[in-house]
């Protein structure tokens, strides 16, 4: 494994054992070695948002905050990372497959992942979004759960370590029942997990649900990471 749990909030990386590490700008706590950092290129590029135009795909990320700026270390040394006092939480994926997270929920992840920005509402391994209207039902569901338009999603081989309030549980996906989590305790998902944002409000008791009245149907097969707290990052 590429990280190294010190505590629940910081996480250390043996550069000469993991290779290069990509980490959010200020998540670097301290380092001993020789270790060098440099800007790194933010995931996805033009076309990175299936269904949309690059411009409006990257007029969406600003808005979205869905880019969130990047360093690359790498060298001889190790590296202390933690953000904000936040919980960590390591993710293997050795046996690769894909993860899907929104940035600000991403503390770090071995530089061999392949980043790239989806549209929230994209099917996983390949789908399309749907499209304008696909495009248009994921702003719909960001505006109702606090999540983004878009979702950073790493393909590969490697580790990432996600960020969280109160810490992480991991919820398996693929029973005979889907798995219902709160949108707001959301964090990421790892595996083909299709997730459906469903209201269980209607005009009888509109104002008196409370956040329980949206609900993020999980299905597929996989693992879904749920934070213990309803907070945003």
């Amino acid at each position: 494994m590429a990280f190294t749990k010190i505590n629940s909030k910081v996480v250390r990386v043996d550069l000469i054992q993991s290779g290069p590490i990509v980490a959010r700008r200020g998540a670097m706590l301290f380092y001993t070695g020789e270790v060098q950092f440099a800007p790194h290129g933010g995931p996805g590029g033009a076309g990175g948002a299936p269904g949309l135009g690059g411009m409006a795909g990257m007029a969406g990320r600003m808005l979205q905050g869905e880019h969130e700026a990047t360093m690359l270390a790498q060298g001889k040394g190790s590296v202390h990372y933690g953000f904000k006092g936040l919980e960590t939480h390591v993710v293997d994926m050795s046996a690769g497959g894909e993860l899907r997270v929104e940035a600000s929920r991403l503390l770090a992840h071995t530089v061999g992942l392949q980043s790239s920005v989806v549209s929230a509402n994209a099917t996983p391994s390949g789908g399309g979004g749907g499209g304008l209207f696909g495009a248009l039902r994921g702003a719909a569901t960001g505006m109702v759960t606090g999540q983004g338009l878009f979702t950073t999603q790493l393909s590969g081989y490697g580790a990432a370590v996600l960020l969280a309030h109160g810490g992480v549980l991991e919820l398996q996906v693929g029973g005979p029942s889907p798995v219902v989590v709160d949108p707001q305790a959301f964090v990421a998902s790892y595996g083909p997990v299709q997730t459906e944002l469903k209201s269980s409000m209607s005009w009888r008791n509109a104002g008196r649900t409370g956040g329980e009245s949206m609900q993020l149907e999980c299905t597929g097969q996989g693992i879904v990471y749920v934070q213990a707290s309803e907070e945003k990052l």
